[in-house]
């Protein structure tokens, strides 16, 4: 195996901190209806809260892809590999702005939105949408089940990619005996 070009320090940690925000929401939410109802909000505002997080950790990660290249693909991956990898990487961008963006509108849109503020963590009070807050309350139910719907189906999405994603790097690493887990560790 050759030595791997790594990814920086910053990419690494942004890349494993946003790993588990994301897997925790993923989790929060395939156990959430098997709560008892006292504990079904406190989990929703949590799974907002990663929400939140993760779309400013993703603003962070894509200012410092622009300022550092990532390290260059080994040689022996085929040209549909790297086209591949351009366009997983690409998507998981996509859908870390998009999904906690669909979410942040689902919750605008909630009809209780007004009396039930929201706070990150409990902690920090964070802002709703106000152009949606505002909405005819008739076309504002609409427009939370539109962006439930759109939230949904991007996980959907995600849940396809992280797989793919997932597979390749075991792939390269333990069939094709390239180092590719070592890019991505301190």
């Amino acid at each position: 195996m050759s030595s791997p070009a790594k990814y920086t320090t910053v990419a690494i940690v942004l890349h494993w901190l946003v790993a588990v925000l994301i897997t925790t929401n993923l989790c929060l939410v395939w156990v959430v209806d098997s709560l008892p109802d006292d504990l079904t909000r406190p989990v929703i505002d949590t799974h907002k809260s990663i929400g939140i997080t993760v779309l400013g950790l993703a603003v962070l990660r894509l200012l410092w892809r622009v300022a550092h290249r990532p390290p260059a693909l080994p040689d022996s991956y085929a040209r549909w590999e790297r086209i591949s990898a351009a366009a997983a990487h690409g998507s998981f961008y996509a859908l870390m702005l998009c999904l906690p963006l669909s979410g942040w509108m689902h919750d605008s849109a909630w009809k209780d939105a007004a009396t039930h503020p929201m706070q990150l963590y409990g902690l920090l009070p964070w802002p709703r949408m106000g152009w949606i807050m505002n909405l005819d309350p008739a076309f504002k139910e609409t427009l939370h089940d539109v962006f439930g719907l759109i939230h949904h189906y991007l996980a959907y999405v995600l849940y396809a990619l992280l797989i793919l994603h997932i597979g390749a790097a075991l792939k390269h690493q333990f069939l094709d005996r390239e180092p590719e887990i070592e890019r991505m560790l301190p």
